[in-house]
């Protein structure tokens, strides 16, 4: 997004959470094709499944908020995975998470730019049956997915990898 002097606040959200996932795909690109398989432990996602993992929530995220009767208790949590995660291609190479990423990106922006500035302040049922603004439980959503990047982060590390945040800080 082209940041301008008169960004609203949603335009701001909506870069920030264009900031995490471009993270993520850096992190993604930074891996080889064999390790999206790596899984630290037997009970763990593989970094395939996170990707995936992230593009259902993402898409539930945008696609809840930006409906007008809104509300993430209006079913089970996995009903909610479901039904936001119709029509996301489940990837199979590497290549084609980090198309996914990008393309589920965009047409969330999409979504969201079409509740408006004032459609995000209005109030949603979160989770935990308590109201929030939409505006901050996009903010929730943004720093569940910097939650999963981290984790394939620290997936590359155990790998013998430097993450790519770690590289980009460091001018690699």
């Amino acid at each position: 997004m082209k940041k301008t002097e008169q960004a609203t606040l949603l335009d701001e959200a909506i870069e920030a959470w264009g900031f995490a996932r471009d993270g993520v795909i850096a992190e993604i690109e930074n891996l080889s094709e064999a390790e999206m398989a790596f899984r630290p432990a037997e009970e763990s996602r593989s970094v395939a499944e996170l990707v995936e993992h992230i593009l259902e929530s993402g898409a539930m995220m945008a696609g809840e908020l930006s409906r007008p009767d809104g509300d993430f208790r209006r079913k089970s949590y996995p009903a909610l995975l479901k039904e936001h995660g119709r029509g996301i291609p489940r990837a199979k190479s590497r290549r084609e998470l980090v198309a996914a990423l990008r393309k589920t990106f965009r047409d969330g922006s999409e979504k969201l730019r079409g509740a408006g500035d004032l459609g995000m302040l209005q109030l949603i049922t979160r989770f935990d049956g308590k109201k929030g603004t939409r505006l901050t439980w996009m903010h929730h959503g943004i720093g569940h997915e910097e939650y999963h990047r981290g984790q394939i982060a620290l997936y590359a590390r155990i790998a013998g990898r430097t993450p790519a945040l770690t590289k980009l800080i460091y001018g690699e």
